[in-house]
């Protein structure tokens, strides 16, 4: 199964795939001689081209230096832009951009929030508010961030998104009761839609303790990613290693969650509490 990119065609990461493919086409090079004299292989090219794959400066400064390009129309002022897109900072790029909308499963883990992607704007809000030196500017387009990520769930090719999530999650006072309601019902709401599965997690469970992480099932025979959350700065990575590592945590905890029935009817309780 085939799925297309979910990109913007006038971000800056598509202007710069479009940039290099046509530079490339101008010179009459292919994209293996590219490749060869970037020092990089012809599928990473191929990946710039087609905007599939965040650039890194140095991919920016190594084109900038083989077209002799400065200024306005630079690679690297280019870089600068995507780095600069509102409400994700840049090591959540490759995430949002890259892995969540082209997966085909998307599993979560969440022991203190709602997470993201079923996230009403409001407690969205609040939550982005009460961060360290939130100024009003940013929160507003964090909050939009995150609302655009939450499209991936209405596209005809949506993700099949399974989510764990602790029972403390619940009860946690975000806002006010009003925005604890519309969120608990927003989660009602959505677990009607066939792709989407909610479980929620026994407060007794120890091995989610760690943090919030996800686990992201790729199209075309490519390996699992995960992205595994922290205060300072997120990881994402498809090694073989951490990925198992995070599988046996994810099945560790699964263990301990409600089946479907039962876990609509504890957000149906918890809702009611609200009030």
């Amino acid at each position: 199964m085939s799925v297309e990119p979910f990109l913007d065609p006038a971000s800056p990461r598509m202007r710069f795939g479009a940039e290099m493919r046509r530079l490339r086409e101008e010179a009459r090079l292919s994209q293996a001689a590219v490749a060869a004299r970037l020092g990089c292989t012809q599928t990473q090219v191929s990946r710039l081209e087609a905007a599939t794959r965040t650039p890194s400066r140095s991919d920016a400064e190594r084109l900038d230096r083989f077209y002799g390009l400065e200024g306005a129309t630079s690679f690297t002022r280019l870089y600068h832009r995507i780095l600069a897109k509102p409400g994700s900072p840049a090591w959540f790029m490759s995430w949002t951009e890259e892995i969540e909308p082209n997966a085909l499963v998307l599993r979560s883990w969440d022991p203190l929030l709602v997470p993201g992607l079923l996230q009403t704007e409001a407690y969205a809000r609040h939550i982005f508010i009460n961060g360290p030196r939130a100024a009003p500017e940013e929160v507003e387009e964090r909050v939009q961030a995150r609302m655009r990520r939450q499209l991936i769930l209405g596209r005809e090719n949506s993700p099949l998104l399974l989510v764990l999530l602790d029972e403390g999650v619940l009860r946690r006072k975000v806002s006010s009761s009003e925005v604890m309601r519309e969120q608990l019902s927003h989660l009602l709401e959505i677990t009607q839609r066939p792709d989407v599965s909610i479980q929620i997690v026994d407060p007794e469970c120890m091995a989610g303790l760690a943090g919030p992480f996800m686990i992201a099932k790729l199209p075309n025979g490519q390996p699992d990613t995960v992205h595994a959350d922290s205060p300072v700065e997120g990881q994402v990575t498809d090694d073989p290693i951490y990925v198992a590592s995070i599988w046996d945590r994810y099945e560790a905890i699964r263990q301990w969650a409600y089946p479907g029935h039962i876990s609509t009817k504890k957000i149906e309780e918890a809702r009611r509490e609200w009030t």
